[in-house]
């Protein structure tokens, strides 16, 4: 099955779809910090919005760790009577978009084992490629999962290995020898918070800090959020393991030249919330400039200029002011469509794409409209967007696409199907352009890439099939299946 076909109502899923969102702290204090993990989550809704989770502890009780986690957004899932009863000055959360194995429950996050040496809890964004010869691995040794998510073998791992080491941190360090693909992982043992970052560095992962409270989250607008300052990014294949008694300490064992590092370009281009920080690039700036090559490298006359929200708003600004024409509003956005939608029947004439974006008649009718989203994978929802645009009144509408076009999967995390799935397989962008219904298309170049992220090493996979270590030999993304 692949999962970015339907997710569990049966639903198509013809776009991108974000990734998870990981938080950790630690209150040296001694204060609770459910609350805290509940805003941080908020924060990071946007990375998915399928299941969420929190777990704390306490550091100087009974080590019991409180669990909490359901289907849902995170405003859905929590109460204020169950984070109330969620007491303990340690704690990570989790929001989940699936991207092996099923969107149930049981594969919500955060997991919480209990082992010989006390509470292990594991959050993690991202894929691994070898997870299904390390599970069966894992089975054969007696182990019972309880999920169908690869971040069950990552603590089995950790735990596994923690019999066998000083530490915890140590243990994550052996079970990162193990494991290959992208991760970001948060993990809370009963007196140590860590956190760890695969060594490409695909996955996001940095740290804050507030008063005498230290916080690891997938992107800096958490901390923002929850009135932290920004300490540092965790390096690509950094272990840092967080404690009263020793601070921050870091294990960059894992670490590779850098020229090798190879960060996934979506989290600038779409996943991340604009207001974030990545390894010290802006994600806002990112899509800015994005759009001033658009508009550099594939001009045309118009009226206005409008953005797919939201992660077409940006780039659309920097088509707008390289351009000099107007940039304005286009679509309404639903923002109050959750993972409870339910997508209106076939025989129905309401649409997804329409109860979820409501054109703007009034800015776009007789206007020659350039419409800037942040990819293309199936056509679909292009196809729809651009005739709703023309039944409003739109004199001519010019897409423009703020990467390049998708050519082959992705084994790390980010929902890009199999090629044959994908618009741009074995066809031209004419061809596109035609399928849509757009009066012209261009995609931002392929060069284009590296100066919209600074410079830093980045993984083009899925635009031209060059991956930065060997992809498996058959499509493993949702092999969880039962």
């Amino acid at each position: 099955m692949n999962l970015s076909v339907q997710n569990q109502y049966g639903e198509e899923n013809h776009g991108l779809h974000e990734e998870c969102g990981v938080f950790g702290i630690y209150d040296f204090d001694g204060g609770d910090v459910a609350a805290t993990v509940y805003y941080g989550l908020l924060a990071l809704q946007h990375r998915g919005q399928e299941s969420c989770g929190i777990a704390v502890g306490d550091t100087d009780g009974p080590r019991k760790v409180v669990n909490h986690k359901g289907m849902g957004l995170v405003n859905e899932v929590f109460t204020p009577e169950i984070l109330e009863g969620m007491h303990g000055d340690i704690g990570i959360g989790h929001t989940r978009y699936s991207t092996a194995g099923s969107s149930t429950r049981e594969n919500a996050q955060p997991l919480v084992l209990n082992y010989v040496k006390g509470t292990l809890a594991v959050a993690h964004n991202g894929n691994l490629i070898n997870a299904p010869g390390l599970r069966h691995e894992l089975e054969y040794s007696g182990a019972i999962f309880q999920t169908t998510i690869d971040s069950e073998v990552i603590a089995y791992y950790i735990a596994r290995e923690r019999l066998k080491t000083g530490t915890v941190e140590e243990a994550v360090s052996r079970a990162m020898d193990k494991i290959q693909g992208a991760y970001s992982l948060v993990v809370m043992s009963p007196r140590k918070l860590i956190g760890a970052r695969d060594p490409y560095g695909f996955r996001p992962l940095c740290i804050g800090k507030r008063d005498n409270t230290y916080i690891l989250a997938s992107e800096t607008c958490a901390l923002q959020t929850i009135g932290a300052e920004f300490v540092r990014d965790v390096e690509p294949g950094e272990i840092v393991s967080i404690s009263p008694k020793y601070g921050i300490v870091s294990d960059r064992s894992h670490c590779l030249p850098r020229e090798k590092e190879a960060r996934c370009i979506f989290e600038y281009i779409y996943f991340s919330r604009a207001d974030s920080y990545m390894d010290g690039i802006s994600v806002y700036n990112s899509r800015i400039q994005a759009g001033k090559y658009l508009a550099m490298d594939s001009p045309v006359d118009a009226d206005l200029v409008i953005g797919v929200p939201e992660s077409g708003n940006a780039a659309a600004l920097g088509y707008s002011l390289q351009s000099g024409i107007p940039y304005g509003t286009g679509f309404v956005k639903n923002s109050y469509i959750g993972r409870t939608f339910i997508k209106p029947k076939q025989s129905s004439r309401e649409s997804s794409v329409s109860v979820k974006l409501s054109p703007l008649k009034e800015a776009v009718a007789g206007k020659r409209v350039i419409m800037i989203d942040d990819s293309i994978v199936r056509g679909t929802t292009s196809d729809r967007i651009v005739k709703m645009l023309r039944e409003v009144g739109a004199a001519e509408v010019h897409m423009r696409v703020s990467s390049p076009p998708f050519l082959y999967p992705c084994y790390f995390g980010t929902d890009i199907p199999a090629r044959e799935q994908l618009i741009a397989y074995n066809r031209s962008v004419e061809d596109i352009r035609q399928i849509i219904g757009a009066d012209t298309l261009a995609y931002l170049r392929l060069e284009r890439l590296n100066d919209i992220v600074g410079g830093l090493p980045h993984c083009q996979g899925c635009f031209t099939g060059e991956y930065p270590m060997d992809p498996p030999t058959e499509d493993i993304r949702g092999s969880y299946e039962p």
